[in-house]
């Protein structure tokens, strides 16, 4: 049997498996084993155990449950609901003010946590309720949050960048730079948005009732505090790091402590907190090890196999496809993709693959790294399975069905996908940041 046809038998085992409701880990795993023991014999399971060994000595590996620990703090403490409450007041005044908050908190939960199921839990349990109340459309409403919760994924301390940076090799600490302009240009351009549709059609975003808009200015400067203590938690954490003062790693044990102190002074880090932070947190954090070292010994047997040189063989020399085309195709499959899988499934399938072909067609990887986790986003709101269509119809109101849910997406994916081509386009968007810090 050729090479390549093992490459492909391989890829199909594993899709059927994952197909027959088998967890992503158990997936990749087995096949990656049973294909090195069936190449190699008894020798193959050396693959495995090295993939271990370099799983567990890579040091930066212990950002991963220290920001999730961060996060879950600083939801399960009621903090990040703070910040709903500052945005409700300061931008109620305007024309679907009370949505554009909604997408700046999102952004701020997305620097705190790293993860998007956080920011989708708070929008629509917090934000949705308090924006459907006061006569917002229900439609553009579920796209809001579903849009700004999916830049979790995407603004530093992205949890999703970190696993790419773990797979590819390529420091995450660029990665986050490279993240960082991107998603606030994604942001700007949904709250842009927002901005025009309320402006062409005023009562999807009604303003806040005059009673609401006319409190008291130390009523609203009281308020204002409840944002300074999660914000500065990030400021904290980030500004420490890029001075210089603190590791990675480090920043991340700052940010964990800092989101625990913050309970403590805010008098809610009860023993309940604790608990559920702490087993959420450890759920998590297994959960993405595992599916590492499967990627790691999945990945493994593909560079024993030469599968790399076929593939990149195959779209160059045979079908004579340019590097252009080849990057635009990858990305079309990520989107294909991520209608019935998540992103970190999506990252360990196909990273094998398509890391080494990206650096193979001479693009950065760091910029290839931020194209990935734009995609997932666009994945992650596409029709028919996509992620967090899922999630927001499980966590919405009764009155918002999956009609609506489709429906609301809509622009947002257009957006997106605007994003992702002025980011191919124009490399220096995801570039600039973390060329002007690392290159001095």
């Amino acid at each position: 049997m050729s090479y390549e046809m093992i490459a492909l038998l391989m890829f199909a085992s594993m899709m059927l498996m994952m197909m027959t409701g088998q967890r992503v880990f158990a997936a990749i795993g087995f096949v990656a084993v049973v294909a090195a023991l069936s190449m190699w014999g008894t020798g193959g399971s050396e693959m495995g155990f090295s993939a271990a060994m370099k799983l567990m000595k890579w040091y930066p590996l212990l950002t991963l449950p220290l920001f999730i620990y961060m996060g879950f703090m600083l939801s399960e403490s009621g903090i990040a609901n703070d910040l709903y409450d500052m945005f409700h007041v300061w931008f109620g005044s305007l024309r679907g003010g009370l949505a554009i908050g909604t997408i700046i908190l999102m952004v701020v939960v997305s620097a705190m946590n790293g993860l998007s199921v956080a920011g989708m839990a708070i929008g629509a349990t917090i934000a949705m309720p308090e924006l459907l109340r006061r006569g917002y459309d229900k439609i553009m409403v579920t796209g809001v949050i579903q849009a700004g919760s999916s830049l979790g994924i995407l603004v530093p301390p992205s949890v999703v960048l970190v696993l790419y940076g773990m797979i590819a090799r390529q420091p995450v600490s660029q990665l986050w730079m490279a993240g960082v302009f991107p998603g606030l240009i994604m942001a700007s351009m949904f709250i842009i948005y927002v901005v025009i549709r309320c402006r062409i059609q005023p009562e999807l975003g009604p303003v806040l009732d005059a009673e609401e808009r006319d409190m008291p200015l130390s009523k609203k400067l009281s308020l204002l505090k409840a944002g300074i203590l999660p914000l500065l938690i990030f400021f904290l954490m980030t500004g420490l790091f890029l001075m210089g003062i603190t590791s990675l790693v480090e920043s991340s044990a700052v940010g964990a402590v800092a989101a625990t102190v913050a309970a403590l002074i805010k008098r809610r880090l009860t023993r309940q907190v604790m608990e559920d932070t702490l087993r959420k947190t450890l759920g998590i954090s297994c959960m993405f090890m595992w599916i590492i070292l499967a990627a790691m010994c999945f990945g493994s047997v593909f560079d024993g196999l030469g599968a790399v040189r076929a593939i990149k063989s195959l779209f160059l020399e045979q079908l004579g496809l340019s590097p252009w085309e080849v990057l635009i195709l990858m990305q079309l499959s990520f989107i294909i993709m991520g209608t019935f899988l998540d992103d970190t499934a999506m990252l360990v399938i196909v990273a094998p693959l398509y890391i080494p072909l990206v650096a193979a067609l001479n693009f950065n990887l760091i910029w290839y790294g931020v194209l990935y986790t734009i995609t997932c986003q666009i994945a992650y709101m596409t029709p028919p399975f996509g992620y967090n269509l899922f999630l927001m119809k499980a966590m919405a109101p009764p009155q918002v069905g999956l009609k609506d849910i489709y429906q609301s997406v809509t622009p947002f994916v257009a957006i997106m996908i605007l994003a992702l081509v002025l980011i191919m386009v124009f490399p220096q968007l995801a570039l600039w940041l973390p060329t002007q810090y690392y290159g001095r």
